[in-house]
């Protein structure tokens, strides 16, 4: 501050003292420090007037003084102040509101939902001032209760809010994967007054996946998403002819370094790059699980870096101080992704593998780690990357996942007799059109059941009376609560065959089955996401497992389920296959990936920088 300024300031704080400093006068003086960005400076003042006054506008500058707080860091600052607020007027909206995102930021999301919902049953409307509160307390009630798994009211909570305002495309795209994991079908249900044009508009790249196997249209879906999220004319970070370091320096980066799928497939990758040709870089913003999983990817890093105290620009700018040559981006357009970070492009060369099953749709990527049964070439159109073509097969193995012992059918709570099939994925990936299938796959092998996951109880319950609506006993399905990896891996030597979900194939579980000798019968369209099994099948010398129609689909269902010898057959050959095929030698895909890698590095090193 200027001398001047000082001596304003002074003058204000003794006015203030004083009781001699009009309300309005004091949001003036602290609207001019806030634009020039004196924050602490206007707390003192509120807090000053709130010591030395008592009037009818005390609840307005506790409110004032909890925005201020939040806004200079002081969490516990502001959450204090918005209750005073609301002591002094319990009708008083505002403060409710940002209290929940106050109790957000501390850890309480139960207690920011109740603070949400008294907004949301009390603002009106049909007010102008609170009307806006109203649909944002909606939704951050819905997005808060989405990632609790309350899907049920998450989404009472979204279709009240675009009753209100239907040309919303942020909460129609959770809107959609919401109601794609509580299996309510049609997903695009025009209830709301919302035309399914724009909810196909508004659907996420994620959500994309369950919903079409038309490549374009999710090429499109990818790309609005970043026409969206991502400002144009960012700087770019990186020289495009690289660093030619003695050792390449490769660089994975996700908020899924933990107990999760990704680094259920990768950890194995981590550890076996040849540390004599590549330095290997981890850029993590994952939550501390505590699992040996997490302990284990972190201990496979040269440098293990946390970033997740950085905003998106700083990311990437302490990436490119580490003159990274290849950026590999675990996420794709899934949740936790830091787009923006690879949009400054922090590395010459940036890779996407494995979070996302489809096109990213972002300019900066560069290549898609593939094979060609996952993308042919003549699919590669529809994709924003280059396919960084695998010799074998896209997906790399962990060789060393642990597993419990073999449970019995009675530990898993299925019944003693009749042919079990399974499709243990979430729930968001099952379709009317798969599930009517199954539905005829069950009537055509009298006596047999089908084991799905228990994902949450409201899919449950659609999927039960989905059943009955085509004739078929609810009671036939069965549902796996979720149980340790160990425990889930055991599971799958109790099942007869996996049936395979579409558009959206199994991944991760796919290999899962396939690594504990359960075949696993996939259907295989057009895009990323509805040949991942197929790939794998292919890998594993299991072509006859890859249909391409559902009709063939249930039909050879049913004609495995009565053919025990043929079944059997296939395990004989899935167990040689995991034994010296190349689907499960991992070594063999770390050093064909190693060579791809550095061919490409070698041929940005031609390029000027």
């Amino acid at each position: 501050m200027s001398e001047t300024q000082n001596t304003d300031y002074a003058g204000i704080v003794n006015l203030i003292w004083h009781r001699q400093l009009p309300f309005p006068q004091l949001l003036d003086y602290a609207g001019r420090l806030e634009a020039v960005g004196l924050g602490g400076l206007v707390a003192v003042l509120y807090q000053t007037w709130l010591k030395r006054n008592d009037s009818a506008y005390d609840h307005f500058a506790w409110f004032n003084l909890g925005a201020t707080l939040f806004a200079e860091g002081d969490i516990n600052g502001a959450r204090e102040a918005y209750e005073q607020a609301i002591r002094r007027a319990p009708e008083f909206i505002q403060p409710r509101f940002n209290l929940g995102l106050t109790l957000e930021r501390l850890g309480e999301p139960e207690a920011a939902i109740e603070q949400w919902a008294w907004v949301a049953q009390h603002a009106s409307p049909d007010k102008a001032d609170e009307r806006g509160l109203l649909v944002s307390a909606l939704n951050n009630q819905g997005r808060l209760q989405e990632n609790r798994k309350q899907y049920a009211d998450a989404l009472s909570c979204l279709d009240r809010s675009l009753v209100l305002d239907p040309h919303q495309t942020d909460v129609l795209h959770h809107w959609v994967f919401i109601r794609e994991k509580q299996c309510l079908w049609p997903v695009y249900d025009p209830a709301i007054g919302v035309d399914p044009e724009s909810m196909r508009k508004a659907t996420s790249a994620l959500a994309m996946l369950s919903l079409s196997d038309d490549p374009e249209a999710q090429l499109a879906a990818a790309r609005q998403y970043a026409e969206r999220k991502i400002p144009s004319g960012l700087p770019t970070l990186a020289p495009g002819g690289g660093y030619r370091h003695d050792r390449i320096r490769i660089g994975y980066c996700s908020s899924d370094f933990c107990l999760h799928p990704v680094s259920m497939l990768t950890v194995e990758l981590f550890e076996l790059h040849d540390r004599e040709k590549f330095e290997i870089y981890g850029f993590c913003w994952s939550p501390e699980d505590g699992s040996a999983l997490r302990q284990r990817v972190v201990d496979t890093f040269d440098h293990y870096i946390r970033i997740d105290g950085m905003d998106e620009e700083a990311s990437a700018r302490l990436i490119r101080e580490h003159e990274i040559d290849i950026l590999i981006d675990l996420h794709g357009q899934t949740r936790g992704a830091r787009t923006r970070m690879l949009a400054h492009r922090p590395a010459p060369i940036q890779i996407t593998y494995l979070g996302l099953p489809a096109t990213t749709g972002l300019p900066a990527i560069d290549y898609v780690i593939a094979d060609r049964f996952l993308i042919p070439e003549d699919h590669a159109r529809y994709y924003s990357e280059t396919p960084l073509y695998m010799p074998d097969v896209y997906q790399v193995s962990d060789r060393k996942r642990p597993c419990a012992p073999p449970p019995s059918r009675l530990d898993c709570g299925l019944p003693a007799e009749g042919f079990v099939f399974c499709s243990l994925n979430n729930n968001n990936k099952y379709t009317p059109e798969v599930f009517a299938a199954w539905m005829n796959i069950l009537r055509g092998v009298p006596g047999s059941l089908l084991w799905l996951l228990a994902d949450n109880p409201w899919a449950e319950a659609n999927l039960r009376r989905e059943a009955q609506r085509h004739g078929i006993d609810g009671s036939r399905l069965f549902f796996a609560e979720r149980v340790t990896p160990e425990q889930y891996l055991a599971r799958y030597t109790v099942p007869d065959l996996f049936l395979d979900t579409f558009p959206f194939n199994a991944g991760t579980t796919a290999n899962d089955a396939l690594w504990m000798g359960l075949p696993v019968l996939t259907l295989s369209g057009r895009c990323f996401a509805s040949r991942m099994a197929g790939a794998l099948l292919t890998a594993a010398g299991l072509p006859e497992l890859i249909t391409h129609d559902l009709q063939t689909y249930e039909d050879k269902a049913v004609a495995l389920a009565r053919d025990p010898a043929s079944l059997a057959t296939i395990r004989a050959r899935l167990a040689a296959a995991r034994e010296n095929g190349p689907l499960f030698d991992t070594p063999r895909f770390v050093r064909n990936l190693e060579q791809e890698l550095a061919d490409i590095v070698a041929s940005h090193a031609e390029r000027p920088s």
